[in-house]
């Protein structure tokens, strides 16, 4: 059992209560009454009393973020007009292109973009310079314009097969673009042969007195063909001189 002793802070706790009534009931029930946890009933007095506050305002940052202060870039419809339906791919009318344009020349074929590996296979050997040696020169600018025809053809399909990664055909591309481009060097070194052999030639015709490059006449007039023409010219002559003989009268 306790003690007087013990009970004498306690019996002076409660007398302080009884002396300041007034004080510790204010202070107990002050914070309880100025912050209420719940809004909800404050919500319902605005829309069931008269002159309370509409739930629509005039706010004009209404949906904007607080953070970064932006809203949506247009005001956004809340009719009940019906939506545009997307037409589907199928109904949509087709662009006219013309069968001939220069643009398909790109491409090996108007059904597919790309070739499979065996037909980027399916090629020769390059042409050789001995081969291209008995070409004229129509047949070599021809060549050389196939060559970068085709050249453009394989890049267009590189270009086309990096953009959709596809995943194949590099290495049978490269192997094509290779022998085309073997072609086209020989060309190349056939045209420069033919180009010194002009110079050489040149050089050689300015040192012939056969040979006229002033653009006066015959280019080429051989020696031997004026020998032959004044020897001709000189027996005509002298076969059209009337005979001493044959005039001479007769006794």
């Amino acid at each position: 059992m306790a003690s007087k002793r013990a009970l004498r802070p306690t019996i002076g706790f409660f007398s302080h209560i009884n002396t300041y009534p007034s004080t510790f009931s204010v202070t107990l029930s002050s914070p309880f009454k100025s912050t209420p946890f719940s809004t909800s009933s404050q919500l319902l007095k605005r829309h069931t009393y008269p002159g309370a506050r509409k739930t629509r305002d005039s706010n004009r940052h209404r949906g904007e973020s607080t953070l970064r202060r932006t809203g949506t870039r247009w005001r956004l419809s809340v009719s009940d007009e019906p939506l545009p339906k997307p037409v589907a791919p199928e109904e949509l009318p087709k662009p006219e292109t013309d069968p001939d344009h220069g643009l398909w020349e790109f491409f090996y074929d108007k059904t597919r973009l790309v070739n499979t590996p065996a037909q980027d296979s399916e090629h020769g050997r390059a042409w050789t310079v001995e081969e291209l040696r008995y070409k004229s020169w129509d047949d070599l600018h021809k060549l050389w314009w196939v060559c970068v025809k085709e050249r453009n053809r394989i890049a267009t399909a590189a270009l086309e097969r990096e953009t959709s990664k596809l995943g194949f055909g590099d290495a049978e591309a490269k192997a094509r673009d290779q022998v085309v481009r073997k072609t086209m060097g020989a060309i190349r070194h056939t045209l420069t042969e033919r180009y010194y052999l002009w110079e050489d030639a040149l050089k050689l015709a300015k040192a012939d007195p056969e040979v006229d490059l002033s653009g006066n006449g015959s280019t080429y007039t051989p020696m031997e063909y004026l020998e032959e023409e004044e020897r001709t010219s000189g027996s005509l002559s002298e076969a059209a001189r009337p005979s001493t003989k044959s005039a001479a009268p007769q006794g």
